[in-house]
């Protein structure tokens, strides 16, 4: 985290913003009757160009190394296959199982970087499982399955990015701009097989681009370098309860009881974590 002059407010209310731009995901995708890579596509490649713009604006230099790549598939994967989720599951069941990624950052970090998880860890891992168990178990019924088990790999993805775009020599910008830019042009080109081109589809999908993943992204670093990565990802909280709120009042998408049961647990299993490790870095400190 960068040292900066802003005042304490800027790192939090950034990502908050972020938080609530990420959260429109759900009601927008589904005003979109395109398939999952189509609108993938076409959202990155918006997304890309702004980030690219602001990049120029900003005057930051573009790098380009391993972890940058490696950050930029990580970028191609949580975007991608949290469309695919929010196609095939519930947008709320999408949101809440990528809301895993803190998990998946620790069983990472203890895979890849040697780090040996402490007993609060491995007791939020045990009941954030818990709680996914639930939603699958439920998924099973309702034809969700599929779509579950992609939000789920969209968190590890995401759990991906955050860990690698924290090591030396990572960009976090550089990967996101290669990132989207890359999967646009990639998965751009499937958007001619697609028939329905209404005024509703392209303004949904043009401020799917824009502001769900250009603007939000755009947030989310400059929150992440102003913001411990604890207090950002408390803040973050916000998405999975947001996103689920507008879909329930817009759409009339409710979760199912088994699946409200698993979200409280993982929501909470995740905050009262991030709380209780801020906690003990104040201390520290």
């Amino acid at each position: 985290m960068e040292t900066s002059t802003k005042p304490a407010f800027y790192g939090p209310l950034m990502m908050l913003i972020a938080s609530i731009l990420f959260a429109t995901g759900g009601i927008l995708c589904k005003l979109i009757p395109w398939s999952p890579l189509a609108i993938n596509g076409v959202r990155n490649l918006l997304g890309g160009l702004l980030i690219g713009a602001y990049l120029l604006a900003t005057h930051h230099k573009l790098k380009f190394n391993l972890k940058i790549l490696f950050g930029a598939i990580c970028m191609c994967g949580v975007t991608t296959l949290f469309i695919v989720a929010n196609k095939l599951t519930t947008a709320a069941n999408a949101i809440v199982l990528q809301y895993t990624a803190p998990i998946w950052i620790i069983l990472l970090s203890a895979l890849i970087l040697k780090k040996k998880p402490q007993a609060r860890e491995i007791i939020t891992i045990l009941v954030v499982l818990v709680g996914i168990v639930l939603f699958f178990i439920d998924g099973i019924g309702a034809g969700n399955t599929w779509g579950n088990i992609a939000a789920v790999a969209a968190g590890v993805f995401y759990a991906g990015l955050f860990l690698l775009n924290s090591l030396p020599g990572a960009d976090a910008l550089s990967a996101l701009f290669i990132g989207q830019l890359g999967t646009g042009i990639i998965l751009s080109p499937l958007v001619i097989k697609e028939t329905d081109f209404s005024a509703v589809t392209i303004i949904a999908v043009v401020a799917l681009g824009i502001f769900q993943v250009g603007l939000a992204y755009i947030f989310f670093n400059l929150a992440t370098s102003h913001t411990s990565p604890v207090t950002a990802s408390i803040i973050n909280g916000v998405e999975p309860i947001l996103s689920s709120v507008l879909v329930a009042v817009f759409w009339g998408e409710m979760l199912t009881p088994l699946s409200l049961i698993g979200a409280v647990i993982v929501v909470a299993a995740i905050l009262i974590y991030n709380i209780l490790t801020s906690r003990k870095s104040s201390a520290v400190s």
